[in-house]
């Protein structure tokens, strides 16, 4: 059995709602991802490009989706998720980009519920052969969150040219 599909680690925590993000979200969630992008990079994204790139997303669900994350009814923190067709396996992946919690939301298990949430969207849906994603291999919080989730490291190293 594919360790995606096996009962997560951890239960999902029950102080957290996750919901498909809508258009009202636009301001938070490029918020969230230029934050992301500072933090983790020390890049500051483009706002045009960047807000041209998240309402793309929220208009267009063959792009992928937003959740987000509410803790007592206030966005905690989001996600985004792509799909790539893998023939060898006869379904899709699904990728989960662009995470992150807000500071004062962290350590309360928002991460976790986002995750599950993405793992029972990917198993309602049919046809998804396993959830990935990237992480930096100095960011041992973040790999160590994705590890009690359920995730391993896999056998392949990401390579990319940037073309832009």
């Amino acid at each position: 059995m594919d360790s995606w599909r096996e009962e997560p680690h951890l239960n999902a925590p029950t102080d957290v709602e996750v919901r498909p993000a809508h258009a009202d979200d636009l301001s938070f969630i490029f918020h969230a991802n230029r934050e992301m992008a500072r933090e983790t990079e020390e890049k500051e994204l483009d706002p045009t490009t960047l807000q041209n790139g998240v309402a793309a997303v929220l208009a267009d669900d063959s792009l992928g989706f937003y959740l987000i994350a509410e803790f007592e009814g206030e966005p905690a923190g989001s996600l985004m998720v792509t799909q790539e067709w893998s023939d060898w396996r006869n379904g899709m992946f699904w990728w989960i980009q662009s995470v992150y919690v807000l500071p004062k939301f962290r350590g309360r298990r928002v991460y976790s519920a986002l995750h599950h949430a993405v793992c029972d969207r990917a198993r309602d849906a049919g046809g998804v052969c396993g959830v990935r994603l990237y992480v930096d291999r100095e960011n041992e919080h973040a790999r160590n969150v994705y590890k009690k989730m359920g995730m391993d490291v896999s056998n392949y190293d990401l390579m990319e040219i940037e073309l832009t």
